[in-house]
């Protein structure tokens, strides 16, 4: 075997040589994702045949070994073709064989060497090789490029854990660039790959620059690194500083007594929340919200807002629902027996019943009552829902004007609460009730919002499935809620959400319809209420008509129930004070309980002189009469409009003016009659608004008794819209007003020929009553109205 030396040389750049022999000739042994430098002293583990033949030939023969790195670490029998080209020269320090047949050997690494042939494989590998000498370039860049190596190497022992300090004492006693490129190189952990290109660079400069190279990465990723540790290891600490300030928190509180209790709460609410069945959504946000009331301080401000969060959350009926009573004619017997007449909402009713025994998960329905006070709107709604067997809640949305006050607040405000509608729900205890919106007619509007815009989700079945409060800001299903509203009138109703209900009119009671409800339910109610029984009071039916003709004049009921009341309250006094005498009430007795009567009928009283018409009116309390008076004095030919009119009225005054004008010699009146007159005309009750062209052939009608001085009929009642061609246009409210002129007493009652279809909805008992003259023109207005030839043809009542 052949050995040969290389000698040093001084130039530069310079060769630097080996100062130890290497034979040309080595016993090779394949090392596993592991490289070893030249000077670096390692512990190898050898337990392959191959390799442990190699080291014997090695150590018997006191040669040097050569040691190549694998390509791939999973090959367990090494061929040349598996070896990196370039390895290192070792000696074998130490020696030691263990009893499975492996060994243990502490190497040094002599000499870069690269493989120039392969001679054999087996039994071991053996290799023809050749030295790889140190090019050395002595100059301002190895010198920089060493420093730099030098001050990133030792910052990277300082951000690593596994490297210890012994280390950088190591790299200061290191004079040779190459040297401490190979040492740099040796203790990065870099891939093999790059260990191996280090190994193999002859060129000092050239290694020192990429060991810079590999640093400088190696160090970004260490800092990086390093900076997360130190993130993990702060949040870490503030945990346990937090979970020992807890556990000393607990003990305190266990000290004073408070401890248990705070976990029994926790414990409580959670239970609760189980126990609510709500759905995910909500569940996910219950437990996320108690959750951070378990880690709150219950001193923290935070802490009232998140429990009473939660509590509104628990107290919310999600499952809970009753079931519905789907017997048609126990139902129809229960509103029977709550309310007289109403047939088109007992029919309603009943149709939503039949539909709900065949279709289980019908949405409710939106119903809207709309009629004047006192007609038993609330009361209907009541009623619905015993007959359904549902829970009632009732909300008045009169005069609100803030939309938080259907929605809800948001929790950042202070004394935050949901809406009405949520609260209406916690209250009915079931997420099917039936739900009354009261005076739906009198929200406001203002810079709050639009309350109105805020229902038109409430009262969609296609959106309310999921309505959205902004304090519970989980959706709530309203789906199954039977929704009635309430108004006097829709006018002020948004058209949007009149769109959204389905309107049923409850219209003002006729005296007969009054007669029986006060039988059947005002004068028990009102018995039961004053403790009163029929032995103590009874009312003659006389007595009851009397009441609703002299002293109440509405289309509601309540002040008739009040009357009723003032009756029994003087009866109930009688009765403390020790009287056991039946009290009946007759209509001739009713002075001295209640007064002289306050309604008189003053129809045939106004209209006896010429110049007095009377028109009917619709309001919100429902249909009234009103009288239009004439008047005439000598003057210029002005018109005075007095009674607080409103604009549409005075210019239905002045077209029946021209009309009249217009008509003069037909009507037999002077055709100059306004030069030298002045006419005035009066609505009284003028501390009233009063507008609509409903009222115009009632005032051509006035002014002509006037100026031809027939009287109009005490019995004739009239509304109509007049244009200045005479023709008599239709209006609305004919129901309401037809109503209005039978309390009154009138007996005939003109109308627009085009409104004769809305006849059909008033009570037939009134029909027969009344006599209907449906009219096109004036002409045939005043044939019905004026008396002919001084001959009345009224009849008293």
């Amino acid at each position: 075997m052949g050995e040969r030396r290389i000698e040093q040389k001084a130039e530069a750049p310079a060769i630097q040589q080996a100062q130890e022999i290497l034979p040309d000739i080595l016993a090779i042994v394949a090392l596993r994702d592991m490289v070893v430098f030249p000077g670096m002293v390692a512990p190898l583990m050898v337990s392959r045949e191959q390799s442990l033949n190699a080291i014997n030939e090695a150590v018997v023969g006191q040669q040097p070994i050569g040691l190549i790195t694998q390509k791939s670490p999973e090959t367990e029998q090494a061929s040349f073709g598996d070896l990196y080209e370039v390895g290192v020269g070792s000696r074998v320090l130490k020696m030691l064989k263990l009893p499975d047949g492996s060994a243990s050997l502490i190497v040094q690494g002599v000499q870069r060497f690269r493989v120039v042939e392969g001679l054999s494989e087996k039994p071991y590998l053996k290799a023809k090789v050749e030295v790889i000498g140190n090019i050395v370039e002595e100059s301002k860049e190895v010198e920089a490029l060493v420093k730099n190596a030098s001050a990133m190497f030792q910052k990277m022992v300082s951000f690593s854990p596994t490297m210890g300090e012994e280390l950088i004492i190591t790299l200061i006693n290191i004079r040779e660039p190459g040297k401490l490129a190979d040492f740099i190189a040796a203790n990065l952990s870099v891939p093999v790959s790059e260990k191996v290109h280090i190994l193999a660079t002859a060129s000092v400069r050239e290694r020192l620059t990429r060991v810079n190279m590999m640093l400088n990465r190696e160090l970004e990723l260490a800092e990086l690194q390093n900076k997360i540790q130190q993130q993990m290891q702060s949040e870490m600490g503030k945990m346990q500083r937090e979970m020992f300030l807890r556990q000393q928190l607990r003990a305190i509180q266990q000290e004073l007594g408070e401890g248990d209790q705070r976990t029994i709460e926790i414990k409580e609410l959670k239970d609760k929340i189980t126990a609510a069945k709500m759905p995910e959504a909500t569940l996910k946000a219950a437990e996320h919200e108690l959750d951070r009331l378990e880690k709150m301080p219950p001193g923290a401000p935070e802490y009232t807002v998140s429990r009473t969060y939660i509590d509104w959350l628990i107290s919310l009926p999600w499952s809970v629902r009753t079931e519905d009573s789907l017997d048609v004619d126990a139902a129809r017997k229960r509103l029977d027996e709550d309310h007289y007449d109403l047939e088109k909402v007992k029919e309603r009713v009943i149709e939503f019943l039949a539909v709900r025994k065949l279709k289980k998960d019908t949405k409710g329905p939106i119903l809207c009552f709309v009629g004047p006070p006192g007609v038993g709107k609330t009361s209907l709604g009541k009623s619905i829902a015993r007959t359904l067997g549902r829970n009632f809640v009732r909300i008045s949305l009169g005069g609100i004007r803030d939309e938080a006050e259907i929605r809800g607040h948001r929790r950042t405000y202070v004394g935050a609460l949901p809406g009405r509608i949520i609260q209406g729900i916690k209250r009915a205890g079931s997420n099917n009730p039936v739900f009354m919106l009261d005076e739906v007619d009198k929200i406001g509007t203002d810079f709050r919002g639009d309350p109105s815009s805020a229902l038109l989700e409430v009262l969609d079945p296609e959106q309310n499935f999921a309505f959205s409060d902004h304090y519970v800001e989980v959706p709530f299903d309203l789906s199954r809620v039977m929704f009635i509203c309430t108004a006097n009138i829709m006018d002020p109703v948004p058209d949007a959400l009149r769109d959204r209900m389905e309107v049923l009119e409850l219209p003002g009671y006729i005296e007969e319809e009054k007669l029986e409800i006060a039988k059947k339910y005002l004068v028990p109610r009102q018995l039961a209420e004053h403790g009163l029984t029929k032995k103590n009071l009874v009312f003659e039916n006389r007595a009851l008509v009397r009441i609703i003709r002299e002293y109440t004049r509405e289309a509601g009921l309540r002040n008739l129930e009040r009357e009723i009341a003032n009756i029994c309250r003087k009866v109930a006094t009688d009765v403390a004070r020790g009287s056991k005498k039946r009290r009946t009430v007759t209509a001739r007795t009713l002075d001295s309980l209640l007064g002289p009567p306050r309604f008189f009928s003053e129809v045939a009283e106004r209209t006896a002189e010429p110049g007095v018409a009377t028109a009917l009116a619709w309001t919100r309390n429902g249909g009234e009469i009103l009288f239009i008076e004439s008047s005439q004095m000598p003057g210029r030919g002005a018109l005075a409009l007095t009674g607080q009119l409103g604009d549409v009225m005075k210019e239905s005054a002045h077209a029946a003016l021209t009309l009249i004008r217009s008509r003069a010699r037909k009507l037999g009146i002077p055709e100059d009659f306004y030069k030298k007159r002045d006419l005035h005309i009066h609505v009284p009750a003028g501390g009233i608004p009063k507008d609509g062209p409903s009222a115009g052939i009632a005032i051509v009608t006035s002014l002509v008794s006037l100026l031809t001085g027939q009287p109009v009929r005490n019995d004739v009642g009239m509304t109509g819209e007049i244009t200045l061609r005479g023709k008599v246009l239709p209006i609305g409210g004919v129901k309401e007003k037809v109503l209005a002129a039978h309390r009154a007493g009138i007996r005939t009652v003109i109308l627009p020929a085009r409104n004769k279809r809305d006849t059909d909805e008033i009570p037939q008992r009134v029909k027969k009553e009344l006599s209907f003259k449906f009219v096109t023109n004036i002409d045939q207005v005043l044939r019905n109205a004026l008396k002919t030839d001084g001959a009345s043809r009224s009849r008293s009542r």
